[in-house]
């Protein structure tokens, strides 16, 4: 082994056994945001609408939509589900839905009109003109929610300089083995990661899981429309919100992200849009996130050092690591999104998709390549 190979080697084993520390913190954080006493509701509860757009008839989409009309809370709630077209398989659902909940308010939207490239968008400001309540609650239709879902993000809306609120979520894979490991990317990396930055102040995110807000401060920021070319549409309206002076809010809670991909193409596709949108967004904590790989890290490092003693100790500590951050969030949200064998492929895969996702600008999106703009709005590729 050369002096040059044994000194990059212990360069890269540094940097894991840092993100090991880093990973052993994220799990100790973690209860600091997911175990707090819930807030007090606001008595009188208000009215609200949740608006999901649909596109597709995915597993677990019944499901998902039921957890809304099943929330433990105390006022009129509104379902809006949108599409942009009558024979989209989403619109069989949504009406099965109808149909299994009679008596709840339930609206069913199909305009085909677009007011921009972020579909999704087109599809919620066509539904706007049918939401009847003033707290607005936008949510992803791959997201269920627990019983108590609603009365948190409508509580922590109502403290003071809130101007929104937002949800941390976990992988749930509905498939097959690559739908689990798309699972696990999602309460692995990206929870924890999540975790870190609102802990440390260092990331103020907003997530498509949940966006809560009044229409007030909807028209404050702009309306949807605001946000209709961009792909990041969650960030952006977590950065108008902020921009107005007020501040995103996370309840003590996580829900449900339901992972569909049914092969390795589906996930590599997915997850280098999501990871490509982040480093348009936020290329200073993409880069610094090289540091949360830790386990490819210390396999690289230890393999430049030929598996010396000392090398193939960090590289058993930053296991331990991994895995401890795995049973402590797995018992912190009440599930586990994979088996514990699958955690060092997930990891690899991880990072080898972050590798290829510091270059180049174009995503997959519902099946178009789109590019996305230094600004973070996107045009076809």
């Amino acid at each position: 082994m050369s002096l040059v190979t044994a000194y990059v080697g212990w360069i890269v084993m540094a940097l894991a056994l840092c993100g090991g520390i880093y990973t052993v913190a994220t799990a100790l954080l973690a209860s600091r945001l997911l175990r707090r006493a819930p807030d007090p509701a606001p008595t009188p509860l208000p009215a609200v609408t949740v608006l999901k757009p649909l596109h597709g008839a995915e597993p677990g989409l019944e499901a998902a939509l039921a957890s809304v009309l099943t929330q433990a809370y105390g006022a009129p709630v509104q379902l809006v589900l949108g599409l942009h077209a009558a024979d989209d398989p989403a619109h069989a659902v949504a009406q099965q839905i109808r149909n299994r909940f009679p008596d709840r308010d339930i609206t069913i939207v199909v305009d085909p009109r677009v007011h921009g490239s972020n579909l999704k968008i087109s599809n919620v400001i066509n539904m706007m003109p049918h939401a009847r309540h003033d707290v607005l609650v936008l949510a992803d239709s791959d997201i269920t929610a627990g019983p108590g879902w609603l009365q948190a993000v409508v509580s922590g809306l109502h403290r003071p300089g809130v101007g929104a609120a937002s949800c941390l979520y976990i992988g749930q894979g509905l498939t097959n083995a690559w739908s689990q490991l798309a699972a696990m990317d999602v309460s692995y990396r990206f929870l924890p990661n999540a975790i870190f930055g609102i802990a440390s102040g260092l990331a103020h995110p907003c997530f498509g899981s949940t966006i809560a807000l009044t229409r007030d401060t909807l028209s404050t920021i702009g309306g949807f429309g605001a946000f209709a070319d961009f792909l990041a549409d969650d960030f952006e309206i977590g950065r108008a919100v902020r921009a107005k002076g007020l501040t995103v809010y996370y309840p003590a809670l996580t829900v449900s992200h339901g992972s569909t991909e049914t092969t390795v193409g589906a996930v590599i596709r997915q997850e280098l849009r999501w990871a490509r949108t982040i480093r348009t967004i936020d290329p200073a904590g993409h880069w610094g996130s090289t540091l949360t790989h830790a386990l490819p890290l210390g396999l690289v490092g230890a393999l430049l050092l030929t598996f010396s003693p000392a090398a193939c100790v960090v590289l058993a500590l930053i296991v331990i690591a991994r895995l401890f951050l795995k049973r402590r969030l797995d018992h912190i949200v009440g599930a586990s999104a994979g088996p514990l064998w699958f955690l060092p492929v997930r990891d690899v895969l991880s990072f080898g998709l972050f590798m290829v996702s510091l270059f180049g600008r174009t995503v997959d999106w519902r099946g178009k390549r789109l590019r996305i703009g230094k600004s973070g709005a996107m045009s076809s590729s």
